[in-house]
């Protein structure tokens, strides 16, 4: 049966603003997505069959508790990629997690948007045309379906512009305190800015896009990363803040990203990135060191 391996990266936001609220209950966002060299690995086996048969199977470190039934996004991928092909596979998918779950970082995401592409890389079809039904499974998926690295993300995310990059590029430190943040509940408990502030901020993410697409060092970008959502996990869940707090008292400059409870920040270089990385490491977290970009570096 045809097979391929593909690795799928995850992501942060370096900035994220809730512009509005709409009649559905979602929520409308401006956000700067960024994939990063921390990734799952996928190997995907297809091929047309008269009868349906999907089976996933998981392992690695983090594969611990996540559920390889139906409901897994990766084998509703799957489906989606069926129904708009109006294909029927015998599809094998094998997950290798080394994403955190519920951090922030759109493992489930990147899972599901690296099935569509590997089905299309294997169909020769066009992966653009799932994204309706990328954003379907969920608001970050379609993220996953394009190349770039940097992604400006409005609507409910799924609406994207790739923002080219001019390197060096920084190095970051990611820090998940092991803690599961529910984002329905972070986003209950938002309180919608102000319009004027929220054009204020609008505008120090046009600078940080610029500051991207000039090669600026991580200084720079420093001066406008943001994530209103922090608003609304800070003061609620303590290991999250102590990580920030951990960051700052490090003389770092830290951001959540997305609804949490990931914690990151940047640096010029990868010898900056290790120093950083040991003074966060406590029982309790998981430390990585990772690149914009790329494959999976390192997991200390």
């Amino acid at each position: 049966m045809p097979h391929l391996t593909l690795t799928a990266p995850a992501k942060v936001n370096l900035f994220l603003e809730v512009t509005g609220k709409r009649p559905d209950g979602y929520h409308e966002l401006a956000t700067l997505f960024a994939k990063i060299s921390l990734a799952d690995q996928l190997e995907i086996e297809a091929a047309p069959a008269e009868t349906e048969y999907l089976q996933l199977t998981l392992s690695g470190p983090l594969a611990s508790g996540l559920e390889s039934g139906p409901d897994n996004l990766a084998l509703k991928a799957v489906r989606a990629f069926e129904e708009e092909f109006g294909l029927v596979l015998h599809a094998h998918v094998r997950l290798e997690k080394h994403i955190p779950f519920g951090a922030g970082l759109g493992g489930g995401s990147s899972d599901a948007g690296t099935v569509l592409l590997g089905l299309c890389r294997l169909f020769g079809k066009d992966p653009l045309r799932l994204l309706p039904r990328a954003a379907k499974l969920g608001a970050d998926v379609p993220l996953f379906l394009y190349p770039d690295t940097f992604l400006k993300g409005e609507g409910i995310g799924e609406k994207l512009t790739p923002v080219p990059a001019k390197p060096p590029l920084p190095w970051a430190v990611l820090v998940y305190p092991d803690t599961l943040v529910p984002t329905k509940g972070v986003f209950s408990r938002l309180q919608l800015p102000a319009a004027q502030d929220v054009l204020t901020k609008l505008a120090n993410l046009d600078k940080l896009i610029e500051y991207i697409r000039q090669g600026q060092p991580p200084v720079y970008w420093q001066e406008v990363l943001f994530n209103r959502l922090e608003e609304a996990v800070l003061p609620y869940v303590c290991s999250v803040r102590n990580v920030k707090e951990c960051f700052s008292a490090a003389g770092a400059v830290p951001l959540m990203s997305g609804s949490g409870s990931t914690v990151f920040a940047l640096t010029p270089t990868r010898e900056q990135a290790d120093n950083l990385a040991g003074r966060m490491k406590q029982k309790g977290r998981k430390v990585f060191t990772v690149r914009f970009g790329g494959n999976q570096d390192e997991n200390n």
